[in-house]
């Protein structure tokens, strides 16, 4: 009987482990120095391969490989057995020459299928200067892709973490476009940062250029490489001439650093953040007066632009609405350029012009480009030939330092008598070009003066009633959720179970997808927040001996204790130890579980 019994289970597992999706996957750093040694793993999962084969990888020496190591993990969910299985194979290299390589396709045949990885992308950076003299890393300047050096013990220094204003051009000539940038240099992960004060653009009219800030451009800077970050962009067009300044701004950051913690038979780096306080650069631009003397009709146009005009319509008759369209198209400060004034005759009648704008950056991100379009309406009063006179555009173009002008086209037009001259047909059509000229509505001359007060209406008291009513209910309510805002250990309490099993189902998934990193730090994240919330520990004190300390005094069981702990122990050796010597994350997961399912069934003492 028990061979029969043991004959079906491992058919059952035969089975389940057919099923199982089948994949082969590579795994690599996007970024190394030349220099230094690196990893590269090839992972099959559930099935057993034969005939590998990896590419050549540009710029790298292979030091040893592979080097084979293999998991196997069982799951019992809800009565349904699942098995999965994986195999690692590692490759270590040294990187060489600098520049950006390709890891090409790698193959192996599985279950008789050839299975292939994705290329993948891996850029070599330069070393930095003076790394490897020989010092100790705490004497070695800080080396973005080397955490000896970011050591909890050495001091934050002004070349390590800056914030830089950088202006396209330090010369330049009244309303003429600049592109300023402030960026961010650091040698540091970047766990917070807060601006305290904007630099100031005094003197300036600013554009601002839409963008999301991200920390994953390596940039060489003074010799040495930085993570770096578009903080702002914006378009500045300096409105008067001389020394102007860009006021520098501050900011407050937090940079992890790594504190070293002998294990024994390993070293454990655990981050720490300090924080510290960082200021801008002032930037300096030197603004130069426009030439005199200027041109009549200049009124501070200055880029490169043109213009057109046109007429709308071709027949024009008297008390019929007309109109002048006026295009001006270019690059520079087209938001800020003046109406054009026509010189229309003085039998028609004017409306004040309409404007509308239609400007954004440049793709260079360098200017402003775009068109304005100015509408006149006007309304002939007289019949006979009229001249509508041309206009003189002036602006100033900064590449050439000289002044434009451009001319729009007179108009001669002949103005009809109109079909109607009622007064009812004239004002249609003068409302209908301007809505805001509004003619006055006649009516009764004889209102009523007869009242009656809303006091005495029975409705006046129901309703009076009902919002009473209301106000009371909306008072009780308001002062309850005062009292429950006020019990914060209690609020903590209630939320901790269901904040516990949402970061669990987030573990949950990255394990799915074969991200144990992920893994093990969203897991860690429920344990340490379900038992700060539970226990009532502020974060900053959240550590083993603090955690059994309090569930002692609150009354805990010691095997709902040993549970805790152990799951902690677990989680934490999982985030150092190699993957091929650390517990599969379904048992980890499951002492996770085990461990918060046990705190909820016990109930704790209040202290």
């Amino acid at each position: 009987m028990k061979r029969v019994i043991a004959s079906t289970i491992i058919c059952l597992m035969a089975v389940l482990s057919l099923t199982a999706q089948t994949s082969f996957r590579v795994k690599a750093p996007s970024r190394v120095v030349a220099g230094s040694k690196f990893a590269v793993t090839y992972t099959l999962r559930n099935a057993e391969g034969s005939s590998l084969k990896v590419p050549q990888i540009n710029g790298c020496k292979l030091l040893y490989g592979p080097s084979t190591s293999t998991s196997q993990s069982y799951e019992v969910i809800n009565g349904h057995m699942s098995s999965s299985s994986q195999v690692d194979y590692t490759y270590y290299y040294l990187a060489e020459t600098e520049g950006t390589y390709t890891i090409g396709e790698a193959s192996i045949v599985a279950d008789g299928k050839q299975l292939t990885t994705q290329p993948t992308k891996i850029t070599i950076a330069e070393a930095p200067q003076s790394a490897n003299n020989g010092s100790s890393p705490s004497q070695q300047p800080v080396n973005i892709d080397d955490i000896d050096t970011q050591s909890a013990d050495r001091t934050v220094n002004a070349d390590d973490v800056f914030v830089r204003i950088i202006l396209s051009k330090s010369t330049a000539y009244e309303q003429e476009a600049i592109l300023c940038t402030i960026k961010l240099y650091t040698k540091y992960s970047i766990s917070s940062f807060m601006p305290t004060r904007q630099p100031s653009f005094d003197g300036c009219l600013i554009q601002e250029i839409d963008l999301q800030p991200t920390l994953n451009e390596v940039e060489s800077y003074r010799g040495q490489n930085y993570m770096t970050a578009v903080l702002k962009q914006c378009i500045i067009f300096p409105q008067k001439s001389g020394h102007l300044t860009i006021n520098s701004g501050n900011y407050d950051i937090k940079v992890v650093q790594y504190d070293t913690v002998n294990m024994g038979f390993f070293a454990v780096r655990n981050p720490q953040e300090r924080s510290i306080k960082v200021s801008s650069n002032t930037g300096a631009l030197d603004v130069k007066p426009l030439p005199s003397p200027q041109p009549e009709g200049f009124t501070g146009a200055v880029g490169t632009f043109s213009i057109d005009s046109r007429l709308v319509g071709n027949s024009f008759r008297t008390n019929d609405p007309a109109t002048l369209l006026y295009t001006i198209s270019g690059t520079g400060n087209i938001k800020y350029i003046k109406e054009p004034e026509i010189d229309f005759p003085s039998e028609f009648e004017l409306y004040s012009p309409k404007s509308d704008i239609d400007a954004d950056v440049t793709p260079n991100g360098q200017n402003v480009s775009g068109t304005m379009t100015v509408e006149y309406t006007f309304v002939p009063q007289t019949v006979g030939d009229f001249h509508i006179g041309s206009d003189k555009f002036v602006y100033f173009n900064p590449s050439s330092a000289q002044y434009v002008t451009l001319t729009t086209p007179s108009y001669d037009i002949k103005v009809a008598k109109g079909l109607t001259t009622s007064t009812d047909v004239e004002r249609h059509d003068i409302a209908a070009k301007n809505t805001d000229i509004l003619h006055i509505v006649t009516g009764d001359k004889n209102p009523s003066a007869s009242h009656t007060l809303v006091i005495g209406e029975w409705w006046y008291w129901v309703l009076y009633a009902v919002v009473a009513a209301a106000l009371i209910t909306s008072l009780t309510l308001y002062r309850r959720n005062i009292k429950r805002s006020a019990d914060v250990r209690g609020m903590r309490l209630a939320k901790a179970n269901k904040a516990a099993r949402q970061r669990l189902r987030t573990a949950k998934k990255y394990a799915d997808a074969a991200d144990d990193d992920k893994f093990i730090e969203e897991t860690l994240r429920a344990l340490w927040g379900y038992l700060g919330d539970k226990l009532g520990i502020p974060a900053s004190q959240l550590t083993r001996q603090n955690i059994s300390e309090e569930l002692a005094s609150v009354g805990a069981p010691d095997d709902v204790t040993a549970k805790v702990i152990a799951a902690l122990d677990d989680c934490e050796m999982a985030r150092y130890a190699p993957s091929s010597s650390r517990e599969s994350s379904s048992s980890i997961y499951a002492k996770a579980t085990e461990a918060i399912n046990a705190m909820e069934n016990v109930k704790l003492r209040k202290s």
